[in-house]
């Protein structure tokens, strides 16, 4: 491009500085310093932006499938954990430019961490008032010329807002083999495991908010303690035959086997906290899949101009065996009064079993014209076919082979300005059943989506970017419909603006700032008879969020940080009566950069929610958890 304030695509990997690129360097992670925009960027133990994995736009990309790892389709079950991701960016907008075969509502992207060339290791240790403590190591070792191990493991032991308690393990290893700078393989392997008490999911009768409920309380047996193992495991691989040509190969396996699993329900909660707790029991169930993609690039010079054609194929095979739940009845109960009685006997039924399978054959053009312009074209081929039912009769079989297209176009104005204009399909899968389902844990049926969007980029300084942008992302609505089942109940359309401003304004003080703000309609026959509100559940018309980290020149190392983020009122119910009232937020931190006999370290102290503000957290359609309160931790990191 003309000039570095005025580029319109965006790096292709997250933008963390180097020293936390590689295993075993991690005292220099700042994801605040590091953020590129405000849409969404996590880097280590911090997270930040206006979106996060969950949510982007309204919908969440994770549950539709859209995640990557550098960029390569993952059909992730399990998340890779911090062993092996080193950030995590939302590419939505402007920042999915650059990325073959985008998708509506964005994309999670995991930077893979590799093993570095250097031996290292990073040493992290946190606490907090609530009891929660954990270590964390992650450390690198050179074998052999082009050869390196990275391993990593950390132990959790958590006490949470609800009184419940947790304690979990990863271990993780990745082995990098690159003879030259044409070849490089990395197999990994990661392992989770751990144990959770279930907290309360609390279900009001009627037309209405929880009462003010209990802190540090935990409202259930001993018994309903989720147990289960989770492993993600696969290789990287990228091969440059020559100065035209790249493959890149992503292979990867993803399961969690859960022992026991529980929902804990309060049921009919009356304004005095009254109510009937059930518990659901759930046999094992298994979730894994196998999916990948192998991208051949081929890149053209025309003078100025580069062109880059991708050829891809990916595919998935995801199997699942849920259900057979039992349900334990525990009776009238209040939420400030436990209720733990004896394990009972579970009966349970037969577990039904959902296998799908997937291929994508695509071809994606893109073409850069420095202080002109980008363009980025792509045309896919997906076969889709679901299978679900008891092994008892007769499975329930859909498909699905559409087209699927995605371009767009940006355009530098000036050095400094950029336009952008997209569009682009999708197939995407929509998630499973909420706990407080009829079928709960069932697989949703994959469905075809759409978004438009436009935008631009402003260069306020060189290094101090704005972007701004409309959206217009439409998929069917799927939520609880009169038997409780969770099923398609019309369809959504979320048009919005986003805005954000991100970069140090001086050398000592960087902010990243963003809002949206969403207009989300439900219609359909449901709208239409009375029996679905307009707006669907979950939907909040306005996110703000500021960040701003400043380092004094009178305490070399020291930086200062705060967090304010403020949303409008949320859409709880089906019918639309009942909304959680709009909240601000605040955190306040500060961090410590110094020299611990001779290695670099940082101390990480941060207050969450300073305000101790109370309220609920919206999990499912008329169903509320509680929103942490205050909260004062730390960590210290040192690299060796």
């Amino acid at each position: 491009m003309a000039q570095p304030a005025a580029g319109v695509a965006p790096p292709a990997a997250p933008a963390v500085t180097d020293a936390t690129a590689a295993t075993g360097a991690r005292a220099a992670e700042n994801a605040m310093r590091s953020a590129a925009d405000a849409f969404g960027t996590s880097i280590g133990r911090e997270t930040i932006g206006l979106y996060n994995s969950g949510s982007v736009r309204g919908f969440s990309p994770t549950a539709a499938g859209n995640v990557r790892v550098d960029g390569l389709y993952f059909d992730q079950v399990w998340a890779l954990n911090s062993r092996l991701r080193r950030a995590t960016s939302i590419r939505v907008g402007l920042s999915a430019l650059g990325s073959p075969f985008p998708a509506p509502t964005g994309i999670v992207d995991y930077a893979f961490r590799k093993p570095g060339d250097a031996a290292a290791l990073s040493v992290l240790a946190a606490g907090d008032e609530w009891g929660n403590a954990s270590i964390e190591l992650d450390g690198s070792l050179p074998l052999a010329p082009g050869v390196s191990l990275a391993l990593g493991g950390a132990a959790f032991r958590d006490s949470y807002y609800n009184g419940t308690r947790a304690a979990f393990w990863q271990f993780s290893g990745a082995l990098r083999y690159a003879p030259s700078e044409r070849f490089e393989i990395i197999p990994f392997l990661a392992r989770s495991e751990g144990f959770d008490q279930t907290g309360p999911i609390f279900l009001p009768a009627g037309n209405s908010l929880p009462p003010r409920l209990p802190r540090r309380l935990f409202i259930g047996p001993d018994w309903a303690r989720y147990r289960g193992v989770a492993v993600n495991a696969g290789v990287l691989a990228t091969w440059r035959p020559g100065a035209a040509w790249e493959v890149r190969l992503g292979l990867f396996r993803s399961r969690f086997d859960d022992a026991r699993g529980f929902a804990n329900l309060i049921t009919d909660l009356d304004g005095d906290g009254g109510g009937r707790q059930l518990v659901v029991a759930d046999p094992p169930v298994k979730f894994a899949s196998t999916s990948g993609e192998l991208r051949v690039t081929r890149r053209f010079r025309d003078g100025p101009r580069a062109h880059l054609i991708h050829a891809a194929v990916r595919a998935r095979a995801g199997d699942r065996r849920f259900g057979g739940s039992a349900v334990v009845d525990l009776g009238p109960t209040d939420i400030f009064t436990r209720n733990n009685p004896p394990s009972p006997d579970f009966t349970f039924s037969e577990q039904q079993r959902d296998r799908v399978r997937q291929v994508t054959v695509g071809l994606a053009y893109e073409g850069r014209w420095p202080g002109v312009g980008e363009l980025s074209l792509g045309i896919q081929k997906t076969d889709y076919s679901k299978r679900i039912g008891l092994p008892s009769r007769a499975p329930v079989t859909t498909y699905a082979r559409p087209f699927l297209f995605n371009a767009t176009a940006a355009i530098e104005v000036t050095r400094r300005l950029a336009i952008y204009a997209g569009w682009v399909t999708g197939l995407e899968e929509s998630g499973i059943a909420p706990g407080n389902a009829a079928n709960r844990n069932e697989a949703l049926p994959a469905i075809r989506t759409s978004q438009r969007d436009v935008g631009l980029r402003y260069a306020l300084t060189d290094e101090v970017k704005l972007v701004a942008g409309v959206f217009d992302v439409r998929k069917p609505y799927f939520n609880l419909d009169a038997a409780n089942r969770f099923d398609a109940l019309g369809d959504v359309i979320n048009r919005g603006i986003e805005l954000s401003v991100a970069g140090p304004v001086t050398p000592r003080l960087s902010i990243v700032a963003g809002a949206v703000l969403l207009d989300p309609r439900v219609g359909g026959t449901g709208v239409a008879l009375g029996r679905v509100g307009p707006r669907p559940v979950g939907a909040i018309s306005r996110r703000l969020q500021f960040n701003a980290d400043w380092r004094p020149a009178f305490v070399p190392g020291l930086s200062l940080d705060i967090t304010a983020s403020h949303r409008s009122p949320e859409t709880a119910t089906v019918n639309s009566l009942v909304t959680i009232p709009a909240r601000t937020l605040v955190d306040v931190g500060a961090r410590y950069r110094f020299r611990l006999r001779s290695r670099e370290a940082t101390l990480r102290l941060q207050v969450e929610n300073v305000g101790d503000l109370q309220g609920f957290e919206l999990v499912g359609a008329g169903a509320y958890d509680l929103i942490p309160g205050r909260r004062f931790g730390g960590y210290l990191t040192v690299d060796f």
